[in-house]
């Protein structure tokens, strides 16, 4: 069933602010990584594992858990999504004291996030009509926006007051409001499966990787989410480091400050860039967002490393560009789909932009270890390889010619 008009203005209310509550507390870990570091002996590269692996998990789990929209109430997979990332919160918060634990506690949370991200745009995807699918996609976007950059000055604060474990546990009880709130107000949605046959071929994603132009848009969306992973991850240790180093005064502009302006901004630039590719084109809003990826990775890290407040400025420009393009890929992935595969193209999607997640954290932290710790000239290389994967993206991108949805510019 889809709908327009009021109703379906209040559902993408509805699903948006759930969201916000439920990812609220998803970078607690890398807002509070410069302090898990030194007190559990970590390595870069263990904490880039820990980080990747809620990405890893994710990855995993959303073609089930996506794909499944397409035969079962979207909302049954989004409280079970909800639940996870409640578990999660409450094993790192509970149980998590070190490598092995908080990767597990990681990657239950990668599960629930795997769980609410796709399953709630689906759930807005399959009730609004196509006039308001391109904004409810934008408004999707920027409640997880919104909710990223919470996460890093909720959790300082959490942090400062009941120490690490209570930011967790914080974090937790955002989660139940939004099970609550899914649970209570979101309409249920009939079951295909009551009424279409099951089969296996389900999960058969081969007529997925035949739409080239959803692909193209999928492949795009792994290497946004890749630089995405990567700063995300690692900014708020990069300000900590440079801050450090240069002995700066923090107090009102510390390194979770400017990581929330970074994805505050960052949605707004979302918002806005999906309301550019209307008006610009599509694809080229896209292809200009790659190249600007690619000149601000190397500024970051080469530049950045100078000073702090250059540095900061600069994580929060890049977080600008990074976003720019973010609802234009996934709206691109969704308007390109069959609408009979709508879940299965959205899982492609996840699961091949998270892939790009998992990996990002992982090479900073690699190339950190392999610099000999952090320095200078070692957080330019870890930050300026995403030049070369967005070079790649540019590449796959343009060779795979994606088509522009309706309501946009032809470029």
């Amino acid at each position: 069933m889809r709908e327009g008009g009021p109703s379906a203005g209040r559902l993408v209310a509805l699903i948006c602010t759930a969201q916000v509550l439920a990812q609220v507390g998803a970078y607690t870990w890398p807002a509070l990584l410069p302090e898990f570091i030194p007190l559990w002996d970590l390595d870069y590269s263990e904490a880039g594992w820990i980080t990747a692996t809620f990405y890893l998990a994710y990855m995993l789990s959303v073609p089930i858990l996506v794909t499944l929209t397409d035969r079962i109430d979207p909302r049954r997979v989004y409280l079970f999504g909800v639940g996870c990332t409640i578990l999660g919160h409450l094993m790192f918060a509970f149980l998590a004291d070190g490598f092995w634990s908080a990767t597990l506690s990681r990657a239950v949370a990668g599960m629930g996030w795997a769980g609410t991200y796709m399953t709630g745009l689906k759930l807005l995807a399959d009730r609004v009509d196509g006039k308001l699918l391109s904004r409810a996609v934008t408004g999707h976007a920027a409640s997880l926006g919104i909710s990223g950059a919470l996460s890093f000055v909720i959790a300082g604060g959490f942090a400062d007051i009941w120490g690490w474990r209570g930011a967790f546990v914080a974090a937790a009880g955002c989660a139940v409001a939004a099970w609550l709130i899914a649970a209570l107000f979101a309409p249920k949605q009939p079951s295909r499966a009551t009424t279409e046959r099951w089969s296996w071929a389900l999960f058969d994603f081969r007529p997925v990787f035949k739409n080239r132009s959803a692909l193209a848009y999928s492949i795009g969306y792994c290497f946004h989410t890749w630089e995405m992973g990567a700063m995300r991850g690692w900014a708020v240790a990069f300000l900590a480091y440079i801050a450090l180093r240069d002995g700066v005064e923090t107090s009102f502009f510390g390194p979770t400050v400017i990581a929330t302006a970074m994805a505050l901004f960052g949605t707004w630039a979302s918002v806005g860039g999906n309301e550019l590719s209307i008006r610009l084109g599509r694809r080229r809003l896209i292809r200009l967002a790659m190249a600007g990826s690619m000149i601000c990775a190397l500024a970051v890290g080469f530049l950045g490393a100078f000073n702090y407040s250059l540095a900061a400025s600069l994580v929060v420009l890049y977080g600008m560009v990074i976003w720019l393009d973010s609802s234009s890929l996934t709206a691109g992935a969704a308007g390109s789909a069959d609408p009979q595969r709508r879940g299965a193209t959205l899982a492609v999607h996840s699961m091949l932009g998270y892939g790009g997640g998992f990996v990002g954290p992982i090479m900073v932290g690699w190339i950190l270890d392999l610099a000999g710790g952090p320095s200078h000239m070692a957080w330019g290389l870890a930050f300026g390889h995403v030049a070369l994967a967005m070079l790649a993206a540019r590449i796959a991108f343009t060779w795979l010619r994606p088509k522009g949805l309706e309501g946009d510019r032809p470029r």
